[in-house]
């Protein structure tokens, strides 16, 4: 058998384990990318508009890390949580009470590691004050409809063209104007996030031990990361999500050792970093895997045949 033979007979078998996994997955979009240039690797239903639950938290993040960066806000002050966090945010897991104390590092913990809604509106408000004086807004804006103003803003700046937020957390029902985005849009936000050494450690942790004042007494409460892959196969982030009309939603981050590459006398050290953006899934954790595997091997080939970049397929 010659070698072209060979090959061929090999690339045949990889294209058809790779259609088997697609047929075998139940998430109506996805896309999987290689971070570092943003190429896509495999893809489907990216540009579907969809809720997408508390993955709409990422944008959160970003609009409070990037005010505390560019504007020199404290994630250390604290913040109050006010009564309007309570209404329509679901379930209250950590505890939290009206007028309970809390930095503002601690509330992107909560909302970030344990997907808590009230950490996500409390800190939407506390931060959309701040933004009052420097952001242009109508005059019956409040300071959540400020902030959230700023994670459309973050939006359109990354391309994101096809995304729209109404609120800090995610939550899909009582609201007027559906939010969404896609599979290709939470890319593009994912990679801007990992971008932030502060982002990739938040989103890293498996539990976290926060703390808040309520009356002049310190309560105390371990976090524990709703991501179960986190940890798993070179995952160290990112996000889970989940509503009645998104279904299950999953962004990943994953990590593998860089390859390094010789040509002549120079070496270059190339890493090896995949994001997976599921939604719409019915079982999110091993769809995730899935994608990952397959995400991994696609990898693998792409890189084998010269990292080749199509500007069409790039976010």
């Amino acid at each position: 058998m010659t070698i072209y033979r060979r090959l061929f007979i090999a690339l045949f078998s990889f294209a058809l384990c790779l259609l088997a996994g697609r047929a075998a997955l139940a998430a109506r979009a996805y896309a999987i990318v290689d971070s570092q240039t943003g190429f896509v690797l495999d893809q489907q239903e990216p540009k579907q508009k969809r809720q997408v639950g508390s993955l709409t938290k990422v944008a959160m993040a970003m609009v409070v890390l990037d005010w505390s960066e560019k504007k020199a806000g404290d994630l250390n002050q604290l913040a109050v949580i006010p009564p309007e966090a309570f209404t329509g945010t679901g379930e209250n897991l950590i505890g939290f009470q009206p007028g309970d104390n809390i930095t503002l590092r601690d509330l992107l913990y909560a909302a970030l590691v344990q997907s808590d809604n009230i950490a996500a509106y409390t800190l939407a408000n506390r931060v959309g004050e701040a933004l009052q004086s420097i952001v242009p807004a109508s005059g019956n804006a409040t300071p959540v409809g400020i902030f959230v103003g700023q994670m459309n803003v973050l939006a359109k700046t990354l391309r994101m063209d096809r995304t729209h937020f109404v609120n800090p957390h995610g939550i899909d029902d009582n609201e007027r104007s559906l939010p969404y985005s896609t599979a290709t849009d939470l890319a593009r936000l994912t990679r801007y996030a990992l971008n932030k050494a502060a982002f990739r450690f938040y989103v890293s942790q498996k539990e976290r031990q926060i703390s808040f004042n309520r009356g002049g007494k310190k309560h105390g409460y371990m976090l524990r990361n709703t991501n179960e892959l986190l940890g798993t196969n070179g995952v160290d982030g990112v996000k889970t999500g989940r509503t009645a009309r998104a279904g299950d939603c999953l962004i990943l981050s994953a990590n593998r050792e860089s390859q390094i590459v010789k040509e002549g006398p120079k070496t270059a050290v190339i890493p090896r970093h995949l994001i997976i953006v599921l939604l719409g899934s019915t079982n999110r954790f091993t769809e995730g895997a899935q994608l990952l595997a397959r995400g991994w091997q696609l990898h693998d080939q792409w890189a084998a045949g010269g990292r080749m970049v199509d500007p069409n397929k790039t976010l």
